[in-house]
This record gives structure tokens, sequence and C-alpha cells, in this order.
């Protein structure tokens, strides 16, 4: 069965489903293909289930690319205020949790619902359990053949099948796969916003610590974030350690600034002539236990008032500058995001749709734009789905 369509979107997220929403709201018609049972899965999950929908600071600094101008059209033609305008509209709460995330007041389900609703009032079909086996162009028409759900032709075809992030949740290569079948160019992709696995020595050294959180300012590759830093089975988790990990290359190591609120050094010195453990003094600061196993991997054992000024600024330096050097990351499994993906160098910034093959078009996180934690990669979803959807 051949099924007629304007457009065919391959993929119910939430670039997705903007897209096909924008573009029916156009009079296009309109069919959104998902390999699984529902749709929004990732939203669903996002923000620990109170989705994290957007940031109210967004920039293109808060994306990641190997094209940084790629995102800046988009981030200007679609901006938080324009998605709390249509959250409001359809009476989802949301409220600021901290540094300009905005998360549901109820739940995530809430987005997925509007999403939902959006396309229903654009006309948009969703066919659910729909895997494509195969895409061809003929002419100026694709040709998506399915599973059991028919053959569909249409002009425009968008491709918004998501990273590899999260493969637990249905995420494959497959947009990859086609973007390379079609002649573009497809950046090697690897895991963003993902804890980090130490090292055999530091993980013999901080055993025992999971659980235990210290604030911090972590550092990679010129970039800095603040936050808890959280001790895990494995290795180091926490939001800092999440952000420097769409920066860290393997091999490379990750700065700690235990110190981020002071002068390590003042602090030292104004205890200098006191008799106890330098353990028992930063556990003033830290966590007993993390103060402890700290000074004891540094050789740090002994009263503070028994090191000298040298060896005090040392500790002072090693405390604004504890280095570690992670074995690798915990991988798409754990992680939020990807790296990579298709070269935004194939595609037009303002509609997202491929230079080299006409009628072709990518959204969200199957391009190379990353965003850092805090909403901005869902803020991407819906900037590059609304680009795409005027377009197509």
């Amino acid at each position: 069965m051949i099924i007629n369509k304007d457009v065919v979107v391959i993929g119910a997220g939430a670039s997705g489903l903007f897209a096909a929403a924008e573009a029916g709201m156009r009079g296009r018609r309109v069919v959104v293909l998902e390999r699984s049972a529902a749709l929004g899965n990732k939203v669903r999950v996002s923000g620990g289930g109170r989705c994290n929908f957007t940031n109210l600071n967004v920039t293109p600094d808060n994306y990641i690319s190997q094209n940084p101008r790629f995102c800046i059209s988009a981030l200007t033609g679609f901006t938080p205020r324009d998605f709390i305008e249509i959250i409001e509209r359809y009476g989802i709460r949301y409220y600021e949790k901290e540094q300009g995330q905005l998360f549901c007041k109820i739940s995530s389900g809430e987005v997925v619902s509007m999403l939902r609703r959006r396309c229903e009032d654009a006309g948009v079909t969703i066919v659910y359990n729909a895997k494509v086996h195969d895409i061809t162009k003929r002419g100026d028409v694709f040709v998506i053949v399915t599973n059991n759900t028919g053959v569909f032709h249409c002009s425009s075809l968008c491709l918004a099948t998501g990273g590899i992030s999260y493969p637990q949740l249905g995420a494959t290569t497959f947009g990859y796969r086609i973007a390379a079948q079609f002649g573009l160019n497809v950046i090697p992709t690897r895991p963003a916003l993902v804890p980090l696995v130490f090292n055999a020595k530091d993980s013999a050294d901080f055993s025992g610590l999971a659980g235990i959180s210290v604030d911090a300012v972590v550092s990679c590759d010129g970039r800095a974030f603040r936050g808890g830093v959280l001790f895990t089975q494995r290795g180091l988790s926490g939001p800092p350690v999440l952000q420097v990990s769409s920066y860290w290359r393997a091999g490379g190591y990750i700065s700690i600034n235990l110190f981020p609120d002071g002068d390590a050094w003042e602090f030292l010195l104004s205890r200098r002539r006191n008799k106890a453990e330098l353990a028992t003094i930063l556990s003033g600061v830290f966590s007993k236990n993390f103060a402890r196993r700290w000074c004891e991997i540094n050789s740090y054992v002994r009263p503070i008032n028994q090191f000298n000024d040298k060896e005090l600024r040392e500790i002072a330096g090693h405390l604004h500058d504890w280095k570690l050097w992670p074995a690798k990351t915990e991988g798409y499994k754990r992680a939020e995001a990807v790296i990579g993906g298709v070269d935004t160098g194939e595609l037009s910034s303002k509609t997202m749709e491929a230079k080299k093959v006409n009628g072709l078009y990518f959204t969200g996180e199957v391009m190379d734009v990353t965003g850092q934690l805090g909403g901005y990669n869902l803020h991407w979803a819906w900037a590059s789905g609304y680009a795409c959807g005027r377009h197509m």
C-alpha cells in the first residue's frame, strides 16, 4: 500500500514532533513514523521526570559543534520565550530551578501530551511501531518502505532520529546511516553529559566514598562548571562532571577546585598554629571521610602546625587545582547526549535542509550540535524543529 504525503518525519521525539506540528500548521500533509510503541521517550525521562524543557539563558556559547555558528540562526528564530508562550497556552505550569533552568511543576508527561495535541491540532498522523527498512529517492519523491505500515511517498523527508545516547530507550545509528547513504558527511560520535570512570589507581584510592558529594568547580579544556561533584562506585558524576565530560578527551585530565569560594592559602594560614591533623581541619569544609582520604592519598597526614610555608602553599595549590586523569566515560548507556553526528556543514542553518539533497531535512540531536546540561538540548530540539517545520 502506497501512502502519499507532503512530509514524512522519522522519529517521534521532541524535535520530530515539533517540526511535524509546524509543517502541519502550514497545511502540509504530514505523517510521523515512530519505531517504538510510544512517543517522546527521552522527553519523559528528562529532568528526572520533570522535563527541563528550556533555559532562560540560551546562547550559542551553550552548544558544542565543529561549526559553532551553525546554531545561531535557529536560536534567534525560536527563543525560550517562544516555547514558554506555547506551554502556557496549553496550561502547563512550570518553575525555575536554578540558573535559568525551567521545569514542569507536575511531570514531563505534560510536555509529551502537549506535543501530541499540537500534532493532532495540525492534522499530523503519528504511526507507531513503524520500522523503516529502506529509503530511496526517485526524482523529487522520497520512497520510505516500512515493515508493516505501508510504503510512504513524500517530497520532504525529515530525519529526527536522535543520537545514540540511551540506547535502552530505542536510540540507534539509523539517522547517521541514512545521511551517509545520501552522501552527507557524519562526524564520529562520542558520549556527552556522562559520568567519568576512575583510572585503576584512583579507583583504589577513593573506594568507599560512593555517595559523597563535594561542592567544587570542575574544569576541562578551558571550560569550568560549578556544582556537586558526586563520587560513585566507578568514578565521578554530578552536574559539573557531566558538563566537563562533553569537553574531556581520552588521555586528558580534569581539574577540580575544592575551594571555589575562598583562598585555600589564607584558610590554611589562619589555622597553621592548630595542633589538629590537616584532615580534621579540612573536615570543617568537606565530609570527614573525604577529607581523611584526600589527605592520605596526598601524604598530608600530620598536624597542620607541622607543615612549613612552602608545604602549605603546595597544599593550597592542590586544593585549588586537583588534577585527575579519568580512564573513560560510562559510555552511551549513561550519556544524556552525544557529541558529533550529521555534519552541519552539509546543512542550511536557516532551514535544516541538506545542501546536496533537495527535500532532505535533519533536526535535533542527530546533527552535530550538542547542548550543555540545563535544558539546552531540549531547546535545540524546539529551535531546530521550528526552523525545519517552517520550511519543509
